[in-house]
């Protein structure tokens, strides 16, 4: 149980690491990723109102087939990123949230990209 317990303390440590320095604003909301053991979502929120203006995830009826893989990471962040530009937001601050850029993460980021976001 130790070893889950110092597992669980560095990504807390790494995730306020990262949060310390990435602060969204309502011209540069920041999108942040959390991954679960079977799903991932994605929340764009304004740190100065600290509201969340849109969320997107594996739960959602429409991506239920997809589950959690690399691919549907990648639909998730382009779906994002066209839900976003409805909305009229071109930039964003990208918060990886302790994970470490790579799989999942980068798939959610290049999916944001295609669908033109600007990070």
């Amino acid at each position: 149980m130790d070893r889950l317990k110092s597992k669980r303390h560095r990504y807390i440590k790494r995730k306020l690491r990262v949060r310390k320095k990435v602060i969204g604003t309502a011209a540069r909301p920041r999108l942040s990723v959390y991954k679960s053991h079977r799903n991932v979502s994605v929340q764009v929120i304004d740190d100065t109102t600290g509201k969340t203006l849109k969320s997107i995830s594996t739960l959602e009826k429409e991506f239920s087939s997809i589950g959690k893989s690399v691919a549907s990471a990648r639909i998730i962040g382009k779906k994002m990123g066209e839900r976003l530009k409805a909305e009229r937001i071109d930039s964003v601050i990208f918060d990886r949230n302790g994970y470490s850029y790579h799989g999942i993460v980068k798939a959610i980021a290049e999916g944001a990209r295609e669908a033109d976001l600007a990070f």
